[in-house]
């Protein structure tokens, strides 16, 4: 078990759900008048798309994630499903 345990930490990976475009960033993005607004859309804008700027975050969430899902809790919530 601590090997499987082990190995789902390891491999862990976010994937946010449901699709955005560059358009509905930009809806979001529309009313904040912030620096980092204004810089990440122009950014995005000058990418054309938003699907780099969604697997960089990802990849740096990544060891956050990683971080904070410990061996004990993973493990419980196999024991819960294998239970089920």
């Amino acid at each position: 078990m601590k090997e499987l345990v082990r190995y789902l930490i390891e491999n862990i990976q976010i994937d946010f759900q449901g699709d955005i475009s560059l358009d509905q960033v930009r809806d979001l993005l529309r009313r904040d008048d912030s620096h980092e607004a204004r810089l990440l859309l122009t950014k995005l804008n000058q990418d054309g798309s938003v699907e780099d700027f969604l697997l960089t975050i990802a990849d740096v969430l990544k060891p956050y994630v990683q971080r904070n899902i410990n061996e004990q809790a993973l493990r419980e919530e196999i024991i819960q499903y294998s239970e089920a």
